[in-house]
């Protein structure tokens, strides 16, 4: 008997927003079929205002929002330092400005001209007037010298290995030379779907091992040198001659270094690894950053569900790993991928330590390809959607991170070194260190306005949701803040600290980046239907909606113009939604002159400071897009759309070049419909025949500055 999934009857079979139950059956394991795995009695902070209040004065009347922020000499300093040196004796040189992803001057005026799109039900890409677009690289293209020719009716883990694999999600682009012509392309790729991959998808028991190991070969990154097409913003992969950079990182084979306090721990000791210091693979890689120091972070998300057998897992250990979302109830819980048939560490009956491996921050140095990616334990354990790092004003490191979970928690890394300016050797040696030790925090949050919050989303009568919020410490190197766990226990289980800490459970941070240009945070807030129903959480000032399916925007200023600060002012610029619908909000900007906006998942900046958002599971019945605006002046709050993309995909990325010519998106699962297979399929972008994942550029047909 076939094991083909059997999509729960839904309504309009779709969950989180309009993401289809395709998506959710691959994507995350079927997490909404799953109890919501912050089961822990945290007042939420409507309760605990007063209290706070009296106990610290971090309430204070007339102090929310009231700060604004700009880098001094030294911030400015740190970051104008920021490059990445050579990475091999071999290796060209890399420029000695980081241009592409540091904050520029004089790139574009600012402001927002293009006219946006209309949101769309079309089976393509679309942009606004004036520019184009190009697909650079999708699902099986070459990208090892000599990769074989993608061939869909017989593919086989050893050539995946070596082509672009699926799903592609975080975008970065590193420059090769100082001309801009040159650059290296560092993807993602989050998960497969193998309903969409194998032809005649006899389900997931009736895959052969080989299949399976194709699957596991298409996750993980891959690193590929991109040239500029004739002096415009739009980019294709270099096809010729050695490519010594490109390189792809799998699920099946790569080896990973584990670093930091937890590395060795009892925890991460397994057969295979009994030092508990190096894993093989990374799995469902979301979101991410690049680095001042020129290499690229990588967050492990859902990997909950490549893991079986938990119901036979030591007693001891089931509940941590049901706060990690790994069902102890059954050996195969619902959305299983059955990975133990070609590889049994994923049994966690057999190996109940193997999970533990996965769920950290992943850097990867694009510049050495022969470098071994290390897992930062020092940075928490979590479904991170990804990290993004700025250098504070002392030089010291500071990364912002969210785990993609309903009711789960924001979360802040700042290192024990600090950052060496510079393009020595000894520069780039220190700086590849930098997360290898630190302090982990994680967020509490207060509110301005909390008998006002009735889960409308009216605004407060002070016109803004907003108020402050402090860092709660919960290690510092091999030093635990919280009782009962040592430095290894909250760097492995990082949400039972959060739980023990009292963090404030949040609906689904997801992307988490801060501004090179002010120093200011954004979370992208996706959704939470769960919010406020039942004996789930209430609304709050930051999360106001219950049953919240749209998402918002939250801006955070920490306190001093310091990134190490442990106190800030926060408030949400974007309450997500239909702009007719009066609980939505756009920095106090006419509504009736945005775009509709639902379900933020990434964010970026571009070079004049502008935040870009894509979306994940547009619940207003549009296909998803990336959608821009200003976060400072008169135009703050000026949403607009800038581009969707086809049937089922998700918009992923995005990047902006550092000379504001060129933008980068992942379409991710185009055509993740239910139903829809290779013959059948739901959406034939980009080549007409069957959906493939890839990555698009768009840029200006006149040569200028993207955006402005």
């Amino acid at each position: 008997m076939s094991d083909r999934p059997r999509l729960l009857p839904l309504l309009n079979g779709t969950r989180h927003g309009t993401r289809d139950a395709m998506t959710c059956l691959y994507r995350c394991g079927n997490a909404c079929d799953h109890p919501v795995p912050n089961t822990s009695d945290n007042a939420y902070f409507g309760d605990v205002v007063n209290a706070e209040v009296s106990r610290r004065g971090v309430v204070r009347a007339g102090a929310v929002g009231a700060l604004v922020l700009g880098f001094g000499g030294a911030a400015a300093g740190a970051l104008a330092g920021a490059a990445p040196a050579m990475a091999a004796p071999t290796a060209p040189d890399v420029p000695e400005n980081f241009g592409f992803g540091r904050p520029s001057t004089g790139v574009g005026s600012g402001a927002l001209t293009f006219k946006p799109i209309p949101p769309n039900k079309l089976d393509t890409l679309v942009v606004p007037n004036g520019y184009d677009h190009a697909v650079v690289i999708k699902w099986g293209d070459p990208v090892l010298p000599g990769a074989p020719e993608f061939d869909l009716h017989h593919q086989t883990a050893a050539a995946q290995s070596r082509q672009f694999g699926y799903n592609n999600d975080f975008v970065g682009v590193l420059p090769l030379d100082k001309q801009g012509k040159r650059a290296l392309l560092v993807v993602n790729h989050e998960y497969t779907n193998e309903d969409l991959m194998f032809p005649g998808f006899p389900g997931l028991d009736g895959l052969s091992v080989e299949q399976l190991r194709t699957a596991m070969a298409a996750h993980g990154m891959s690193v590929v040198e991109l040239e500029r097409v004739a002096g415009t913003g739009q980019w294709k992969p270099v096809g010729k001659g050695p490519r010594p950079y490109n390189r792809r990182v799998t699920a099946l084979s790569t080896k990973f270094d584990l670093t930091g306090p937890a590395a060795g721990s009892a925890w991460l000791k397994t057969a295979a690894d009994p030092r508990g210091r190096t894993v093989v693979g990374t799995l469902n890689n979301c979101a991410g950053g690049v680095t001042p120091w020129g290499t690229v972070l990588s967050g492990e998300e859902n990997f909950n569900q490549y893991f079986v057998g938990a119901d036979a897992a030591p007693a001891e250990l089931k509940p941590k790993l049901d706060r990690y979302g790994i069902s102890t109830a059954a050996r195969y819980p619902s959305g299983s991928r059955k990975w133990e048939r070609a590889d049994e560490r994923f049994d966690l009956a057999k190996h109940p330590n193997e999970a533990h491996r996965f769920g950290w921050v992943v850097e990867i140095d694009p510049f050495d390809p022969e470098s071994r990616p290390r897992k930062h334990t020092a940075m928490g354990r979590f479904k991170h959607e990804g990290a993004n790092v700025i250098v504070a004003k002392d030089g010291h490191v500071v990364a912002y991170m969210g785990d993609d979970e309903r009711f789960d928690y924001l979360y802040k890394f700042v290192s024990d070194k600090k950052f060496m300016k510079g393009n020595s050797w000894a520069a780039r040696k220190h700086n590849l260190t930098l997360l290898e030790s630190g302090t982990l925090y994680v967020a509490e949050l207060y509110q301005t306005s909390a008998a006002e919050i009735d889960g409308s989303g009216k605004l407060p009568t002070d016109g803004a949701f907003n108020g402050r919020g402090r860092w709660i410490r919960l290690v510092s190197d091999n030093r635990s803040f919280v009782d009962g766990m040592t430095a290894a226990d909250v760097l492995t289980f990082t949400r039972l600290a959060g739980d023990k800490v009292g963090a404030t459970k949040m609906d689904r941070p997801e992307d988490v980046e801060p501004s090179l240009l002010t120093g200011k945070v954004y979370v992208a807030l996706t959704n939470n239907t769960n919010r406020g129903v039942g004996s789930n959480p209430k609304p709050d000032e930051a999360n106001p909606r219950n049953a919240n399916k749209h998402g918002q925007i939250l801006e955070l200023v920490e306190d001093r113009n310091d990134n190490t600060s442990e106190t800030f002012a926060w408030s949400l610029p974007i309450v997500c939604g239909d702009p007719t619908d009066p609980s939505t909000f756009f920095a106090g900007y006419d509504r009736t002159k945005v775009s509709p906006i639902s379900c933020p998942d990434n964010v970026a900046f571009d070079a004049t400071g502008n935040l870009w958002i894509s979306t994940d599971g547009n619940a207003l019945g549009s296909n998803d897009g990336l959608f821009a605006t200003a976060v400072e002046g008169p135009e703050r709050g000026h949403l607009k759309q800038f581009l969707t993309v086809p049937l089922g995909a998700e918009t992923c990325g995005p990047f902006i070049t550092g000379d504001n010519r060129s933008v980068f998106v992942a379409v991710q699962h185009p055509g993740e419909i239910t139903g829809a297979s290779v013959e059948n399929p739901a959406s034939n972008w980009p080549d007409g025949d069957y959906a493939k994942p890839g990555v698009v550029v768009t840029w200006r047909l006149d040569g200028g500055p993207v955006g402005s």
